[in-house]
């Protein structure tokens, strides 16, 4: 399958300006993201921290093109997600979300060809044919797609879910919370999985996740977000240097030590 097009040169793969997003709630109006500016540069890895309900997740969906904002503009490969449309912008972006959300009742192939055959006007066999290299891509033996989701175990529901996300061979890659319900092991495969595919695809990333140890493998930049848009974008001890409630909290509280640890072992947070 050839690759979507990819913006011109210099042009940010993702960029936000002037965000709003609000929720009707009984009587009042609930502000989410107000005045939220950001971008991510071909070939990052971003990691978006903060606080429960700052809408994180609401984010990378309006990336995506499921949720609209009610103001502001997202332009993504450099085309704005609007004109695009959920089906544009699913063909150009590939998204993990946090529990997998496989069909229950398909088998892990279908899974992972839905996509495909939803978006593309293709032979079934060569969707199929396209589905067991990604099936294979992401760690999982081609037995493994005729399996129900029920048959799978957390890590493998993970993969089956990435290889979906991987189908369409999209650019740029969400994450939400991609080693959520993982045991250590798993999750230090999955991340390793990850960071391999970001390196031998050129992909671009942007991930949500509270887990120190993806955060600091992972990432070339944490952008945090606090007080209904970006207050901070850099290197990790950048950003854990930089004067805020929840920064503190999140890097220097209960889990300082594992944070300071993490910086020592991986250079390239500096």
């Amino acid at each position: 399958m050839a690759a979507p097009l990819l913006p011109a040169p210099g042009t940010p793969m993702v960029e936000i300006r002037g965000l709003r997003t609000e929720f009707e709630l009984p009587g009042r109006k609930f502000v989410v993201h107000d005045h939220l500016d950001f971008s991510v540069q071909r070939g990052e890895v971003v990691s978006l921290v903060g606080g429960s309900g700052t809408g994180k997740t609401v984010l990378l969906r309006q990336i995506l093109g499921l949720e609209r904002p009610a103001a502001g503009r997202i332009d993504v490969l450099g085309r704005p997600v609007a004109e695009l449309g959920q089906r544009g912008a699913a063909s150009r972006v590939g998204m993990l979300f946090q529990h997998g959300a496989l069909f229950s009742a398909f088998t892990v192939l279908e899974n992972i060809a839905f996509p495909l055959m939803e978006l593309r006007t293709l032979p079934k066999a060569l969707i199929y044919e396209a589905a067991m290299v990604k099936l294979q891509m992401v760690g999982l033996k081609p037995e493994d797609g005729a399996k129900m989701p029920s048959d799978l175990s957390g890590g493998m529901i993970k993969r089956v879910a990435l290889a979906r996300a991987l189908i369409m061979d999209p650019p740029l890659l969400l994450l939400d919370e991609p080693t959520a319900g993982l045991d250590p092991e798993s999750s230090d495969g999955f991340v390793t999985l990850l960071r391999a595919l970001h390196r031998d695809l050129a992909l671009t990333v942007i991930m949500v996740t509270h887990d120190l140890d993806t955060l600091f493998e992972l990432s070339t930049r944490i952008a945090v977000l606090a007080e209904r848009r970006i207050i901070m974008t850099g290197p990790p001890k950048q950003v854990i240097a930089f004067q805020h409630p929840f920064v503190h909290d999140f890097f220097l509280g209960p889990r300082g030590q594992r944070a300071m640890e993490l910086l020592r072992e991986y250079p390239f947070a500096v």
